[in-house]
């Protein structure tokens, strides 16, 4: 549906089916950097979560070539990036590259056309296109912008080699993760499988989320019946467009760990995971992680992204910090 218009610049109220169309649409030079806005994720979110908000997805042309779309939901007068942090660590909008300024100009001027008074941007990453273009905007816009520190997200880059990898940590972790793979070997047969299959996904992913909620009364609390109706449409719609990896790990058949990740470009996300306390003194939780980190070594990937958070283990694993903002434009 036509929005608005002008001699140079059209702005499109989207659906979730278009903007999948255009995210399928090898034609254009839209960057689609950040996964939270893929989507497939949107479709997923919207369906569990998004019954009490308007969609508002706008897509912004110049001269007919799409320059850019941002995945908006309105609540009054206020404008946010579809998504909540509850599950999606850090968001974003989807621009062609060099084309952000016109693309925040025109979607500023829109918005306030359409009676929208806030941008509200819960998480934002300081190297996302958002982060990038807020940071000037501090003193170069007409708009009033803020920006918070709401924590950070950690990353690490990927070395050529496991081997290489352990070089990298301090002597004693290296130390630490040797006995643990060691002592998790000697106490019985250790498989390490990958399920990414639509139908191996709708089979597998009540055990992930069992072992999620056995593993600590938080997380049980937090995987409520919505989340867990979230977690499995997510589960198939990432999987459906081979991003989804749910790995589970297993000693003597018992399976005792589980990882939910996701392989996007060049980088391994790391989303969840659970584990089974019984095994705790084997360090199941850690070690599967470990085991994506060299599955992911072996399979050339650039970068692994713990998410959000600044756990110490992500420190010791050799991720460094990526800021986070929660970020706000006055658009009146």
């Amino acid at each position: 549906m036509l929005m608005a218009a002008n001699k140079t610049y059209t702005v499109t109220q989207e659906s979730i089916d278009s903007v999948a169309e255009l995210w399928q649409d090898g034609a254009n030079r839209l960057k689609w950097d950040c996964l939270f806005v893929l989507p497939g994720w949107l479709k997923a979110w919207w369906q569990a979560f998004g019954s009490d908000r308007t969609p508002y997805l706008c897509s912004i042309r110049r001269r007919g070539e799409l320059i850019g779309i941002a995945p908006l939901m309105v609540e009054g007068q206020t404008a946010r990036l579809m998504g909540n942090t509850d599950v999606c660590d850090f968001q974003d909008v989807v621009v062609v590259p060099g084309g952000e300024k016109a693309f925040f100009n025109i979607l500023f001027d829109h918005l306030n056309t359409q009676g929208i008074r806030q941008l509200d941007l819960e998480a934002v990453r300081s190297d996302s296109i958002v982060g990038s273009y807020l940071k000037p905007a501090l003193t170069d816009q007409h708009h009033a912008v803020t920006c918070q520190s709401v924590g950070a997200s950690m990353v690490m880059e990927l070395p050529t080699s496991w081997n290489v990898y352990l070089r990298q940590l301090t002597s004693k972790q290296r130390h630490e993760v040797r006995r643990k793979l060691r002592r998790l070997e000697e106490t019985g047969r250790v498989n390490w499988r990958l399920v990414d299959t639509v139908t191996g996904v709708k089979q597998e992913i009540e055990t992930f989320l069992a072992l999620f909620k056995r593993n600590r009364a938080d997380k049980a609390r937090f995987m409520t019946e919505q989340m867990a109706s979230f977690f499995q449409a997510l589960a198939v719609e990432l999987a459906s467009i081979r991003i989804l990896k749910l790995f589970f790990l297993s000693l003597d058949e018992v399976v005792t760990a589980a990882v939910m990740g996701f392989d996007y470009d060049d980088t391994f996300h790391l989303y969840n995971n659970g584990y089974d306390q019984r095994y705790h003194f084997l360090s199941v939780g850690l070690l599967s992680k470990l085991f994506t980190v060299k599955d992911s070594i072996q399979q050339g990937k650039k970068k692994y992204d713990f998410l959000k958070g600044t756990e110490t283990y992500k420190q010791r694993l050799g991720g460094r910090q990526v800021p986070l903002y929660h970020c706000g434009v006055q658009l009146d």
